[in-house]
């Protein structure tokens, strides 16, 4: 433990002490339990993060692996020096030198190993049985083939435009705002994704494409932002999709510079304000000077800050946040400000991909009524019914290999959709009866003379109808979790539980909660107020400061986090992973496993990393259940999954016959299956029922904000 705590000063300088007693603690209580550095991660790398400005996720990651080898140092460097020797009683060394000449045999008795002659290796036997052992090895060499790493396919595009389009691109005469792709297509490697599409976009306009997971939404989004799909050149383009580089930049800088214009003017006005400052008497630094200030104000600079501002406290960042440095926000809290800067830029076009993904639910609210004013085209994808039946004026379905536009919201789309499909159901069973009643006359009155004129009309009009296609339905999804025995009361409860990092630091104090086989919970609340410290001690990861956590000997838990899903082996197929996870089961059992949550026949035999964000989902549930949990916790869930997926999800968690406890952003899915809320806010943690009182109080809290 000393040279744990030597490394934890030297690579934290500025540790509080009562913090590192408390890393030392949970290092030494959890060194004979520890089997990797994710689980020591898990265990402190919350706190070292906490402690630390300058260090991302992956340098903690990498402390933590150091940590893990002081603690159980590699077999392996005792192997090299030979196996540890223990003498049966104490030497002194000096003594035994002085009477180096009387007692040397003495000192070859404890140093030097008499070995046996009977054991010596036969030399001539050694190198047959090497030359043996060498012949086999390149045999099997020949008969195994080496596994190259995954290489994943790039998506590529091909569109029509008109003459009329491009002329007016290369005159740079064609202004218009409104957005049109024509006959256009996209594949990824051999599979094509859309095949003759057409996307109208229209200025002003908020749309939201939704469709089935690994359709190729994203993909779409990334090839209008990277050019593939052209568009006229003059409309600016911003794409929310990679988080902000952490440099020395404060946060609400990093905002304001994307205003380019007006960083442009500020820095001519400083640059011509010091030539004047050092005696320049040219009187056109002063009209210039004049001029950019006019500039300056017609743009209303001033202003420039306090809409930062507004936007940053919107996502979540206080006012002490917006003056920390960019490199010290984790990898989350950088991408809010990517997509702080994008609404600061309002660009022509902006698009978002996932945009709750990262956000919790004060943050999606706030959101939601920021977009609902946008002025300029917007397109996103989402899977979050709430935030699809308010902020879009229009829906776009990608299906089938074409995307379909539909006015109106989400809520507006499904009704649409639904009346559409059975009208062209009808249109098709009513043509297909025609067409059976009109064979059937031709084929009785085929050979019949007298009725030939007519056969003949018949089949001509047969030729001219229009070809319906069958409706194409898509496959509904069902994931279903394992069944489980019922467990006696009480299951788990928490007792005036609190829990501090350091003194000045508490997370919550006095926590009484239980759960139990019935339980469908939802954690709430905004980020950093403690929901997956919460998560942790209830699992056991994490033990309370003061206070008892009791649970029953059976409780099994299954735990589902999105880091779980990221951290899958992206080199092998889904069954191979089952495998490794849990060998010794026939590959039906994989099989039927993955196909409980969707993934089957071909999906399952591909490769991890070429499976799309919700289909990875998928599998890391399915890996998940194999243990065979009586209670699930969950921590965000329905990142990634489609709309159709999520509500799957809703029902197969609600036939449960297991307790659940889950955190979640998704305001229909927690209405859908929670019955009971528990809070994070200011230091403690409360219970209260429903989702409607929640969201009273986050727009409260909102308005105050606002008002301020």
């Amino acid at each position: 433990m000393t040279a744990c705590s030597e490394y934890i000063k030297n690579v934290f300088p500025l540790i509080d002490d009562d913090l590192k007693h408390y890393v030392e603690g949970v290092l030494k209580n959890g060194a004979d339990d520890f089997q990797d550095s994710e689980e020591v991660y898990d265990a402190i790398g919350e706190v070292l993060q906490e402690v630390s400005s300058d260090k991302t996720e992956d340098d903690i990651r990498t402390i933590c692996n150091e940590l893990l080898n002081m603690l159980k140092p590699d077999k392996s460097s005792s192997k090299k020096n030979g196996p540890t020797k223990v003498l049966n009683a104490p030497i002194h060394l000096a003594s035994m030198a002085a009477n180096l000449e009387n007692d040397m045999n003495d000192i070859k008795s404890i140093w030097v190993m008499h070995r046996d002659d009977t054991l010596k290796v036969d030399a001539k036997k050694l190198e047959k049985a090497e030359a043996k052992l060498q012949e086999k090895q390149e045999k099997r060499s020949k008969d195994v083939k080496t596994v190259a790493p995954v290489k994943l396919e790039t998506a590529t595009a091909s569109q029509v435009t008109s003459k009329k389009e491009s002329k007016m691109e290369a005159k740079g005469s064609n202004r218009t705002q409104d957005i049109r792709i024509e006959n256009f297509d996209v594949a990824y490697g051999d599979r094509i994704l859309l095949q003759g599409a057409d996307l109208s976009l229209a200025f002003g306009r908020r749309y939201g494409l939704v469709g089935r997971n690994g359709l190729g939404k994203s993909t779409l989004l990334r090839m209008i932002s990277n050019g593939q799909l052209r568009i006229p050149s003059h409309i600016s383009i911003l794409h929310v999709e990679q988080e902000v580089i952490g440099d020395d930049t404060l946060a609400i800088e990093s905002v304001l510079q994307c205003d380019i214009v007006r960083e442009d003017l500020l820095k001519r006005e400083k640059e011509i304000s010091a030539a004047i400052n050092s005696g320049s008497n040219d009187p056109e630094l002063s009209n210039q000077l004049t001029e950019i200030y006019a500039q300056l104000q017609n743009i209303e600079s001033d202003k420039a800050p306090a809409k930062a501002s507004i936007i940053l406290n919107g996502l979540g960042f206080t006012s002490e946040m917006q003056q920390k440095e960019t490199k010290t926000f984790s990898g989350g809290w950088r991408m809010r400000l990517a997509l702080a800067r994008a609404l600061f830029s309002r660009p022509d076009l902006l698009l978002l991909d996932e945009p709750t993904n990262m956000l919790d639910i004060k943050a999606i609210i706030w959101l939601e009524n920021y977009l609902q004013n946008w002025p300029t085209t917007l397109l996103v994808v989402s899977h979050d019914r709430n935030f699809l039946d308010t902020v879009p004026t229009d829906i776009l379905h990608l299906h089938s290999q074409r995307i379909e536009a539909y006015r109106g919201n989400y809520e507006q789309f499904e009704k649409t959709k639904t009346e559409k499909l059975k009208n062209q159901q009808r249109e098709y069973d009513a043509q297909m009866q025609h067409r059976q009643h009109v064979q059937e006359f031709i084929d009785r009155f085929r050979y019949n003379a007298n009725r030939a004129a007519s056969v003949q009309s018949k089949i001509k009009m047969l030729e001219k109808l229009p070809e319906l296609k069958p409706i194409e339905k898509e496959v509904s999804v069902v994931l279903k979790f394992p069944d489980t025995e019922p467990l006696s009361p009480p299951i788990l409860q928490l007792n005036d539980v609190t829990f501090e990092y350091t003194k000045n630091r508490v997370i919550f104090s006095n926590v009484n909660l239980g759960a139990t086989m019935d339980s469908r919970i939802c954690i709430v609340g905004d980020n950093g107020a403690g929901k997956t410290t919460l998560l942790k001690i209830i699992m056991g990861i994490l033990s309370p400061t003061s206070g008892m956590r009791h649970v029953h000997r059976n409780l099994k838990f299954g735990y589902f986090s999105q880091h779980h899903v990221d951290q899958l082996d992206m080199n092998v197929n889904s069954v191979e992973l089952l495998q490794s996870a849990y060998p010794g089961k026939p590959i039906e059992e994989y099989r039927r496993q993955l196909g409980s949550f969707g993934v089957s026949g071909d999906l399952a035999l591909q490769t991890v990393a070429s499976l799309s964000g919700g289909q990875k989902s998928r599998v890391a549930f399915s890996r998940m259940c194999m243990g065979q949990p009586n209670f699930l916790v969950l921590d965000e869930p329905t990142n990634h999954l489609d709309i159709e997926t999520i509500e799957a999800l809703g029902n197969a968690i609600t036939k449960y016959t297991g307790g659940v406890i889950l955190v979640s952003h998704d305001e229909r899915l927690i209405r859908k299956v929670c019955k009971e809320l528990w809070v994070c806010a200011n230091g403690s943690v409360r219970s209260i029922e429903g989702f409607d009182e929640y969201r009273k109080i986050v727009e409260q809290e909102l308005e105050a904000a606002q008002s301020k």
